[in-house]
């Protein structure tokens, strides 16, 4: 699917005209349709005995099952889904199912994707005189309060005559929100018709044209009588699909644009108005100091979070800011209330602000650097990440796990409309091989590279199998140093805790009947093994790259030296 395609896929998600009518379809049926008009093609997950009725009828649909592993893998394939294509769906049974979701489904919240959880349950008739099922854990009711606090919005669709409106209300505020949702269904629920036609309401939302009118005003006289103005674009740029909108009022007032972490590749990092990724004191001092010394910031799609934050070592005085989000939005101190953040960003794009143009610091990165080959010397992170930065091109997806395989990353140079994806947040570990699985089923015309450790690889590379049984020809980069080496550096010692045993990571295809493996420990090993990896486009390719423990990336040290102090 073309980047177009993909766009006018996202415009098109809420297809159920306002007033229209639906009667005849079951429970099932119709949150099946309501899936399908919201854009959503494919469904992860495992099934179970009290989801089996679901997805019989998934079976019999348009929409594509896709079994993982783990549930919790199907929860991190989802999300990625979810990242790149604008919503995911993972569907698994109750408790054993859904319980083991519980990590995936907290990174989607904290990290603002629109994953729909969809588990079965008890029979409403099967719980009379309160048995003792199977998979049950203290009550029926356990479940739903445990993702009462994981999702935005949830519903137990145990009555028929509200269960149609109860699709429509969760699934519109996972798109309103960008945060998962929860859906049950009790088994005996699935097939019922309800009796009363259910008419579609319209819940698309509106700014409120007065408060929007003057925010956009205040914004565009501040702008054009400040000296040093700036733009920090955040995640919600990715996930609202507004790229285009920030790189009209960018171009359009010749703003320049650092990204955070979790935001980063929201823009292409070669466009003429970037600067780089701000991450506080942690980050490059040319960045930072261009950021903070700004009159005029413009936060947009931003979430200051501690990563974001540089472990809170950014200086960021709000009486300079101008901070937009979907929940939010401040003028210095002056808040707007009932603004959406895409009404916001193209409002004042269209008012042309014209502050004095900004010169823009030569950051010193991957981009102006020339990498010369030293085929014998042993491979360095930071050498890998230059050599890898040279095969990128516009079609390539780069996913990070958490460790220094992302804060190496981040000096990887992503370019055009494609995604750098991590849990750059939430941190969980274990995220890039199932996310891989959702990314490809997502966006099967670009090629997806995984930057993982060997730690983070223990966890869910058993997703690897699914990648395989779906022909992927994806590019797996195992960063193998023996253990937790962000950990090493955060808490330094002789400890054990930090170790995992040692595996043969390049021999894995065999173990799950294909693709190719390689094992490197030079320079010129790794970029043989890249060039075969990067030329095969039927397989499946692991490189197994062995890594000095004391090695790391200049962000892992900058980043330990200020967490640390906490640890």
């Amino acid at each position: 699917m073309s980047h177009t395609e993909i766009d006018n896929a996202r415009a098109a998600r809420q297809a159920a005209p306002a007033g229209a009518t639906v009667n005849g379809l079951s429970i099932g049926e119709y949150l099946i349709r309501r899936l399908q008009d919201y854009g959503i093609g494919h469904v992860f997950g495992i099934p179970g005995d009290y989801i089996l009725q679901f997805y019989s009828l998934l079976d019999a649909s348009p929409l594509k099952i896709v079994t993982t592993t783990r549930e919790d893998c199907a929860g991190f394939a989802a999300d990625a889904y979810a990242r790149v294509h604008g919503m995911g769906a993972v569907c698994v049974t109750y408790c054993v199912g859904g319980l083991s979701l519980c990590n995936s489904v907290a990174g989607a919240y904290a990290e603002k994707s629109p994953v729909v959880v969809i588990t079965g349950s008890p029979g409403l008739k099967e719980r009379y005189n309160n048995p003792l099922l199977h998979h049950r854990v203290r009550d029926f009711r356990t479940q739903y309060d445990v993702f009462e606090k994981l999702c935005i919005a949830c519903t137990e669709l145990n009555d028929p005559l509200i269960a149609f409106h109860e699709i429509d209300r969760v699934l519109h505020a996972a798109a309103r929100y960008k945060r998962p949702v929860y859906i049950e269904i009790p088994r005996d629920m699935v097939g019922v018709v309800p009796a009363v036609p259910h008419q579609f309401q319209d819940t698309l939302l509106t700014s409120d044209p007065e408060p929007l009118a003057e925010a956009v005003a205040e914004a565009e006289r501040w702008l054009n009588t400040c000296q040093k103005p700036a733009i920090v674009g955040g995640v919600e740029i990715h996930r609202f699909n507004l790229q285009d909108e920030l790189l009209a009022l960018a171009e359009g007032s010749g703003i320049p644009i650092t990204t955070t972490m979790l935001g980063k590749s929201i823009i292409p990092e070669t466009h003429p108005l970037f600067v780089g990724l701000y991450e506080g004191a942690m980050g490059n001092s040319e960045v930072t100091e261009f950021v903070e010394d700004s009159d005029c910031l413009l936060l947009l799609g931003t979430f200051m979070t501690d990563i974001n934050l540089g472990i809170y070592t950014a200086n960021l005085d709000p009486g300079r800011c101008i901070y937009a989000t979907s929940e939010q939005l401040r003028i210095r101190h002056h808040h707007f209330h009932n603004v959406l953040l895409a009404d916001f960003i193209r409002e004042l794009a269209a008012r042309r602000p014209h502050p004095p143009r900004r010169p823009i610091p030569k950051v010193q990165s991957l981009a102006t650097k020339k990498f010369v080959l030293a085929p014998s010397e042993p491979i360095r992170i930071s050498r890998l990440i230059a050599r890898l930065n040279e095969s990128l091109t516009d079609e390539t997806v780069v996913i990070a796990d958490i460790g220094d395989a992302l804060f190496a990353a981040t000096e990887l140079v992503i370019r055009g409309r494609t995604e750098f994806l991590s849990p750059a947040y939430y941190t969980s570990m274990g995220f890039s091989i199932p996310a891989a699985l959702g990314t490809q089923i997502a966006r099967p015309n670009l090629r997806t590279v995984v930057l993982v450790g060997d730690g983070a690889f223990q966890m869910t590379g058993n997703e690897l199998s699914s990648l395989i049984r779906n022909k992927f020809p994806t590019i797996v980069i195992v960063l193998d140093n023996g253990g937790y080496g962000t950990e090493r550096f955060l808490h330094p010692g002789s400890f054990t805790f930090n170790d995992v045993q040692p595996w043969a990571y390049h021999r894995l295809p065999e173990v799950y009947g294909g693709g190719a493996g390689y094992l490197v420990h030079t320079e010129g090993e790794f970029d043989a093994a890249l060039r075969s990896a990067w030329a095969d486009t039927k397989n499946l390719s692991l490189i197994q790259v062995h890594l000095d423990q004391a090695d790391h990336s200049t962000a892992l040290e900058r980043l330990t030296e200020k967490l640390s102090k906490r640890v």
